[in-house]
Protein backbone atom coordinates (compact mmCIF):
# COMPACT_ATOMS: atom_id res chain seq x y z
CA UNK A 1 0.00 0.00 0.00
CA UNK A 2 0.84 3.34 -0.65
CA UNK A 3 1.14 6.48 1.57
CA UNK A 4 -2.17 8.88 1.43
CA UNK A 5 -0.10 11.73 1.50
CA UNK A 6 2.81 11.19 -0.69
CA UNK A 7 2.81 8.30 -2.44
CA UNK A 8 5.81 6.34 -0.71
CA UNK A 9 5.46 2.89 0.75
CA UNK A 10 2.85 2.77 3.62
CA UNK A 11 3.93 1.53 7.14
CA UNK A 12 0.80 1.51 8.48
CA UNK A 13 -3.15 1.92 8.29
CA UNK A 14 -4.84 4.05 10.67
CA UNK A 15 -8.29 2.03 10.79
CA UNK A 16 -10.48 4.60 12.31
CA UNK A 17 -9.83 7.60 9.89
CA UNK A 18 -8.46 5.56 6.75
CA UNK A 19 -5.44 6.82 5.76
CA UNK A 20 -2.41 4.51 5.13
CA UNK A 21 0.88 6.45 5.85
CA UNK A 22 4.60 6.11 5.35
CA UNK A 23 7.50 6.73 8.12
CA UNK A 24 7.76 10.55 8.26
CA UNK A 25 4.37 10.53 7.83
CA UNK A 26 3.23 8.79 10.56
CA UNK A 27 5.77 10.47 13.07
CA UNK A 28 4.26 14.05 12.02
CA UNK A 29 1.05 12.81 12.29
CA UNK A 30 1.38 11.54 15.87
CA UNK A 31 3.43 14.69 17.07
CA UNK A 32 0.95 16.61 15.11
CA UNK A 33 -2.02 15.42 17.65
CA UNK A 34 0.25 15.54 20.39
CA UNK A 35 0.91 19.28 20.20
CA UNK A 36 -3.29 19.66 19.70
CA UNK A 37 -3.31 18.18 22.60
CA UNK A 38 -0.94 20.11 24.73
CA UNK A 39 -2.59 23.12 23.43
CA UNK A 40 -5.75 21.71 24.79
CA UNK A 41 -4.83 20.59 28.14
CA UNK A 42 -2.67 23.72 29.36
CA UNK A 43 -4.81 26.21 28.14
CA UNK A 44 -3.01 29.58 28.78
CA UNK A 45 -1.09 28.27 31.14
CA UNK A 46 2.88 28.96 30.58
CA UNK A 47 5.38 26.02 31.04
CA UNK A 48 8.62 26.29 31.69
CA UNK A 49 9.66 23.58 34.02
CA UNK A 50 8.43 20.41 33.06
CA UNK A 51 8.05 17.20 34.87
CA UNK A 52 7.66 14.06 33.19
CA UNK A 53 6.79 10.66 34.89
CA UNK A 54 9.19 8.31 33.38
CA UNK A 55 9.27 4.47 33.99
CA UNK A 56 11.39 3.13 30.98
CA UNK A 57 8.60 1.67 29.75
CA UNK A 58 6.77 2.43 25.73
CA UNK A 59 4.46 4.46 26.68
CA UNK A 60 6.43 7.13 29.47
CA UNK A 61 9.93 6.84 26.78
CA UNK A 62 7.94 8.19 24.18
CA UNK A 63 6.15 10.38 26.44
CA UNK A 64 9.38 12.19 27.13
CA UNK A 65 11.06 11.92 23.77
CA UNK A 66 8.21 14.33 22.42
CA UNK A 67 8.27 16.60 24.88
CA UNK A 68 11.69 16.90 24.87
CA UNK A 69 11.30 17.66 20.68
CA UNK A 70 8.32 20.40 21.61
CA UNK A 71 9.91 22.19 24.96
CA UNK A 72 13.54 21.31 25.04
CA UNK A 73 14.17 25.00 23.64
CA UNK A 74 11.77 26.54 25.74
CA UNK A 75 11.59 25.01 29.43
CA UNK A 76 13.60 22.93 31.95
CA UNK A 77 12.62 19.24 31.22
CA UNK A 78 12.84 16.90 34.87
CA UNK A 79 12.13 13.26 34.12
CA UNK A 80 10.91 11.65 37.56
CA UNK A 81 11.30 7.85 38.05
CA UNK A 82 9.82 5.96 41.16
CA UNK A 83 11.18 2.84 42.32
CA UNK A 84 8.96 0.76 43.78
CA UNK A 85 11.14 -1.71 44.41
CA UNK A 86 9.83 -4.52 42.53
CA UNK A 87 12.58 -7.69 41.84
CA UNK A 88 13.94 -8.31 38.44
CA UNK A 89 11.37 -5.62 36.91
CA UNK A 90 11.89 -2.27 38.10
CA UNK A 91 16.32 -2.70 38.31
CA UNK A 92 15.50 -3.26 34.14
CA UNK A 93 13.39 -0.16 33.38
CA UNK A 94 15.21 2.29 35.35
CA UNK A 95 18.65 1.06 33.77
CA UNK A 96 16.75 1.95 30.32
CA UNK A 97 15.12 5.12 32.00
CA UNK A 98 18.75 6.56 33.30
CA UNK A 99 19.92 5.49 29.29
CA UNK A 100 17.06 8.01 28.13
CA UNK A 101 17.85 10.35 30.20
CA UNK A 102 21.54 10.38 29.21
CA UNK A 103 20.87 10.63 25.47
CA UNK A 104 18.14 13.65 25.62
CA UNK A 105 20.55 15.44 28.51
CA UNK A 106 17.43 15.33 30.73
CA UNK A 107 17.72 15.93 34.56
CA UNK A 108 16.93 12.86 35.95
CA UNK A 109 15.19 12.19 39.89
CA UNK A 110 14.47 8.80 41.00
CA UNK A 111 12.47 7.85 44.36
CA UNK A 112 11.96 5.17 45.95
CA UNK A 113 9.59 3.43 47.77
CA UNK A 114 11.67 2.03 50.35
CA UNK A 115 13.49 5.39 51.28
CA UNK A 116 10.31 7.50 51.11
CA UNK A 117 7.44 5.31 52.20
CA UNK A 118 9.51 2.64 54.28
CA UNK A 119 8.65 -0.37 52.25
CA UNK A 120 8.74 -2.26 49.04
CA UNK A 121 6.30 -3.68 47.35
CA UNK A 122 7.88 -6.92 47.14
CA UNK A 123 7.59 -6.60 51.10
CA UNK A 124 3.78 -5.40 50.68
CA UNK A 125 2.98 -8.47 48.40
CA UNK A 126 4.03 -10.59 51.41
CA UNK A 127 1.86 -8.93 54.03
CA UNK A 128 -1.31 -7.72 52.10
CA UNK A 129 -3.61 -9.44 49.74
CA UNK A 130 -6.92 -8.40 51.09
CA UNK A 131 -6.78 -5.03 48.77
CA UNK A 132 -4.18 -5.98 46.33
CA UNK A 133 -1.10 -4.62 45.71
CA UNK A 134 -1.64 -2.59 42.96
CA UNK A 135 -3.59 -0.28 44.77
CA UNK A 136 -0.68 -0.10 47.24
CA UNK A 137 1.81 0.55 44.41
CA UNK A 138 -0.96 3.28 42.67
CA UNK A 139 -1.50 5.30 45.41
CA UNK A 140 2.45 5.73 46.96
CA UNK A 141 3.48 6.41 42.92
CA UNK A 142 0.89 9.58 43.01
CA UNK A 143 1.68 10.65 45.75
CA UNK A 144 5.61 10.57 45.20
CA UNK A 145 4.84 11.43 41.66
CA UNK A 146 3.40 14.85 43.29
CA UNK A 147 5.55 15.33 45.97
CA UNK A 148 8.55 15.28 43.71
CA UNK A 149 7.02 17.33 40.85
CA UNK A 150 5.97 20.34 43.34
CA UNK A 151 9.90 20.53 45.32
CA UNK A 152 11.18 20.84 41.65
CA UNK A 153 8.57 23.72 40.96
CA UNK A 154 7.13 21.69 37.89
CA UNK A 155 4.14 23.46 36.50
CA UNK A 156 2.50 20.57 35.45
CA UNK A 157 3.33 16.89 35.65
CA UNK A 158 3.10 14.99 32.10
CA UNK A 159 2.13 11.00 32.64
CA UNK A 160 2.26 8.70 29.58
CA UNK A 161 -1.25 7.77 29.78
CA UNK A 162 -2.01 6.41 25.95
CA UNK A 163 -5.72 6.48 24.42
CA UNK A 164 -6.38 2.94 25.35
CA UNK A 165 -5.49 4.07 29.61
CA UNK A 166 -7.55 6.46 29.18
CA UNK A 167 -10.88 4.59 27.31
CA UNK A 168 -10.10 1.68 30.14
CA UNK A 169 -10.30 3.93 33.04
CA UNK A 170 -13.37 5.93 31.74
CA UNK A 171 -15.10 2.70 30.97
CA UNK A 172 -14.20 1.23 34.35
CA UNK A 173 -15.80 4.08 36.49
CA UNK A 174 -18.76 4.19 34.67
CA UNK A 175 -18.99 0.40 35.31
CA UNK A 176 -18.43 0.97 39.17
CA UNK A 177 -20.86 3.74 39.10
CA UNK A 178 -17.90 6.02 40.50
CA UNK A 179 -18.87 9.54 39.52
CA UNK A 180 -16.04 11.11 41.81
CA UNK A 181 -13.28 9.15 40.46
CA UNK A 182 -14.44 10.20 37.19
CA UNK A 183 -14.20 13.58 38.07
CA UNK A 184 -10.45 13.23 39.24
CA UNK A 185 -9.69 11.75 35.76
CA UNK A 186 -6.66 13.78 34.45
CA UNK A 187 -5.89 16.56 32.98
CA UNK A 188 -6.69 18.66 35.49
CA UNK A 189 -9.08 21.33 34.41
CA UNK A 190 -8.85 22.93 38.27
CA UNK A 191 -5.88 23.65 40.22
CA UNK A 192 -5.57 22.64 43.58
CA UNK A 193 -3.46 24.11 46.28
CA UNK A 194 -0.67 21.62 46.91
CA UNK A 195 -1.20 19.38 43.70
CA UNK A 196 1.04 19.70 40.68
CA UNK A 197 -1.94 19.85 37.91
CA UNK A 198 -1.41 16.65 35.06
CA UNK A 199 -1.09 16.52 31.49
CA UNK A 200 -1.82 13.62 29.17
CA UNK A 201 -0.21 14.15 25.66
CA UNK A 202 -0.93 10.86 24.71
CA UNK A 203 -4.21 10.60 25.51
CA UNK A 204 -5.52 10.29 21.94
CA UNK A 205 -2.76 8.40 20.96
CA UNK A 206 -3.87 4.47 20.70
CA UNK A 207 -1.34 1.80 22.20
CA UNK A 208 -0.08 0.33 18.86
CA UNK A 209 0.61 3.69 17.21
CA UNK A 210 2.85 5.08 20.33
CA UNK A 211 4.95 1.22 20.05
CA UNK A 212 5.08 2.01 16.10
CA UNK A 213 6.10 6.14 17.20
CA UNK A 214 8.70 4.17 19.51
CA UNK A 215 9.86 2.00 17.12
CA UNK A 216 10.77 4.28 14.35
CA UNK A 217 12.75 6.79 16.56
CA UNK A 218 15.13 3.50 18.07
CA UNK A 219 13.61 4.17 21.71
CA UNK A 220 15.22 1.23 23.61
CA UNK A 221 12.16 -0.31 25.67
CA UNK A 222 11.56 -2.90 28.37
CA UNK A 223 8.63 -4.79 27.52
CA UNK A 224 8.61 -6.77 30.64
CA UNK A 225 5.57 -6.66 32.64
CA UNK A 226 5.18 -6.33 36.19
CA UNK A 227 4.49 -9.50 38.26
CA UNK A 228 2.01 -7.92 40.20
CA UNK A 229 -0.06 -6.50 37.38
CA UNK A 230 -3.04 -8.75 37.52
CA UNK A 231 -6.40 -6.55 37.90
CA UNK A 232 -9.84 -6.22 36.66
CA UNK A 233 -7.81 -3.62 34.35
CA UNK A 234 -7.49 -6.07 31.77
CA UNK A 235 -10.99 -7.55 31.30
CA UNK A 236 -12.08 -3.74 30.25
CA UNK A 237 -9.04 -4.11 27.79
CA UNK A 238 -10.42 -6.81 26.09
CA UNK A 239 -13.85 -5.13 25.69
CA UNK A 240 -12.33 -1.88 24.45
CA UNK A 241 -10.52 -3.90 22.18
CA UNK A 242 -13.18 -5.85 20.82
CA UNK A 243 -15.49 -2.67 20.66
CA UNK A 244 -12.78 -0.88 18.59
CA UNK A 245 -12.12 -4.10 16.04
CA UNK A 246 -15.96 -4.10 15.35
CA UNK A 247 -16.42 -0.15 15.15
CA UNK A 248 -13.27 2.03 14.78
CA UNK A 249 -13.47 4.74 16.03
CA UNK A 250 -15.22 3.57 19.72
CA UNK A 251 -11.85 4.82 22.01
CA UNK A 252 -11.80 8.41 20.79
CA UNK A 253 -15.69 8.65 21.35
CA UNK A 254 -15.01 7.06 24.94
CA UNK A 255 -12.71 10.17 25.28
CA UNK A 256 -15.11 12.68 23.50
CA UNK A 257 -18.09 11.46 25.52
CA UNK A 258 -15.93 12.30 28.53
CA UNK A 259 -14.74 15.45 27.84
CA UNK A 260 -18.45 16.89 27.17
CA UNK A 261 -19.77 15.57 30.80
CA UNK A 262 -16.76 16.29 32.62
CA UNK A 263 -18.13 20.21 33.36
CA UNK A 264 -21.09 18.30 34.87
CA UNK A 265 -19.08 16.17 36.87
CA UNK A 266 -17.14 18.96 38.39
CA UNK A 267 -21.10 20.62 39.00
CA UNK A 268 -21.82 17.15 41.02
CA UNK A 269 -18.40 17.19 43.18
CA UNK A 270 -17.20 20.60 43.42
CA UNK A 271 -13.62 21.43 45.00
CA UNK A 272 -13.55 21.24 49.05
CA UNK A 273 -10.19 22.35 49.08
CA UNK A 274 -7.49 20.83 50.09
CA UNK A 275 -6.66 20.22 54.00
CA UNK A 276 -2.88 18.87 54.94
CA UNK A 277 -2.60 15.32 56.12
CA UNK A 278 -1.95 15.31 59.66
CA UNK A 279 0.46 13.04 59.57
CA UNK A 280 2.67 13.77 56.50
CA UNK A 281 1.93 17.34 55.59
CA UNK A 282 0.69 16.54 52.16
CA UNK A 283 -2.25 17.77 50.45
CA UNK A 284 -5.30 15.92 51.23
CA UNK A 285 -9.36 16.08 51.08
CA UNK A 286 -9.69 14.45 54.12
CA UNK A 287 -7.47 14.41 57.72
CA UNK A 288 -5.03 11.77 56.59
CA UNK A 289 -4.23 11.26 53.16
CA UNK A 290 -4.62 7.63 51.48
CA UNK A 291 -0.80 7.03 51.35
CA UNK A 292 -0.84 7.80 55.12
CA UNK A 293 -4.64 5.48 55.64
CA UNK A 294 -1.83 2.84 53.70
CA UNK A 295 1.10 3.28 55.81
CA UNK A 296 -1.15 2.88 59.12
CA UNK A 297 -2.91 -0.48 57.47
CA UNK A 298 0.83 -1.42 56.92
CA UNK A 299 2.27 -0.41 60.55
CA UNK A 300 4.49 1.73 59.10
CA UNK A 301 3.23 4.68 61.21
Amino acid sequence: MKCSKCGRDAITFIRYNGTHLCSQHFKEYVERRVKKEIRKQKGRKRLDRIAVALSGGKDSSTTLLLIHKIFSKSAQIHAISVDEGIGGYRDKTLEVAKRLCRDLDVEHHIVSFKGSIGITMDEVSKREDEIGVCTYCGVFRRYLLNREARELSADVLVLGHNLDDFAQSVLMNFVNADLEKLARIAPHLRIQEGLVPRLLPLRLIPEKEVMLYAMLNNLELCLDRCPYAFSNRFIFRRIIYELEDLYPGTRHKIVKVYDQIKPYLYELFPSEGMKRCKLCGEPSSKEICKACELRMRLGLV
